[in-house]
């Protein structure tokens, strides 16, 4: 039995990446875990790397969990509540939502936007939408979730973030920043109803897009999906996880403080 058996889970945005590898961790510890994601068919992807809803769920089963495809393209409201009631009307509970679902990088992946690192006003206006457009989903899944949670008397909203501490990158730099605020809002009004609010910082990960710009990159500080999804679950079993709450954390550091690997039994360190 794992640490999360009994446990329900919506990964948002989990056809490939940080997602994928969250909810193949979270199944690993038991839990039952629902994947959102516009892509239903891996040669019919929104995006030009690989991964679906549907072979995620496999992992997550592979791993020992019990996963679910919801097919939800996240600038529809409507699309995300009918996700909710359908996770609801399964399971009649919610304990875990992960706000992973994010757009900034796929104008790289699809080689529209080919400098990362040119001033803001050479960039399409595009980008600011593309970066900006997750945390209006992470408002929105857990304007959705609140409600559910409360009525569980307790769960954990996890919102996939990055520490930005220096400037070069307007639009990115404002939506990881403003999700962080946005975790400590949520964690205001929800702390005294048992429900815990963190955002979380993976590092260099290996996703479908990073590999595919590998040259790019020092791979040897490189974590797995799947690291980010065991810090995922740790923050899950935490049962003082309350005292976390509102506050942005770092996979690395929760690997040593909760004494877990990556899959490769390495432990990368804090970027």
């Amino acid at each position: 039995m794992g640490k999360l058996t009994g446990k329900v889970a919506i990964v948002t945005g989990a056809s490939r990446g940080v997602g994928k590898g969250i909810a193949i961790s979270l199944g690993a510890e038991g839990a039952t875990v629902y994947i959102t994601g516009r892509t239903v068919h891996e040669q019919k992807s929104t995006v030009a790397v690989g991964g679906d809803i549907h072979s995620t769920v496999e992992a997550v089963n592979a791993a020992g969990g019990q996963g679910f495809a919801l097919q939800c393209d996240h600038r529809d409201d409507e699309q995300v509540k009918a996700v909710f009631k359908q996770v609801i009307d399964a399971q009649g509970k919610l304990d875990i939502l992960v706000n992973n679902a994010w757009a900034g990088y796929e104008g790289y992946h699809n080689d529209t936007h080919l400098y990362p690192d040119a001033p803001f006003w050479e960039k399409p206006i595009s980008f600011w939408d593309e970066n900006l457009a997750g945390l209006r989903w992470a408002y929105v899944a857990g304007t959705v979730a609140a409600p559910l949670m409360l009525e569980n008397e307790g769960g954990l909203i996890v919102n996939i973030s990055f520490g930005v501490p220096d400037a070069g990158n307007a639009a990115y730099n404002i939506a990881k920043t403003a999700t962080d605020r946005l975790s400590r809002e949520m964690a205001y009004h929800l702390k005294d109803h048992n429900v815990a609010v963190v955002s979380l910082y993976p590092g260099l990960v290996r996703t479908e897009g990073v590999l595919k710009n590998a040259q790019y990159f020092d791979m040897s500080k490189s974590e797995s999906p799947e690291f980010t999804g065991r810090a995922v679950a740790a923050l899950a079993s935490d049962e003082k996880i309350l005292e976390k709450t509102g506050q942005a954390l770092v996979v690395a550091k929760l690997a040593q403080k909760y004494d877990f690997d990556d899959i490769d039994g390495t432990r990368p360190e804090p970027m």
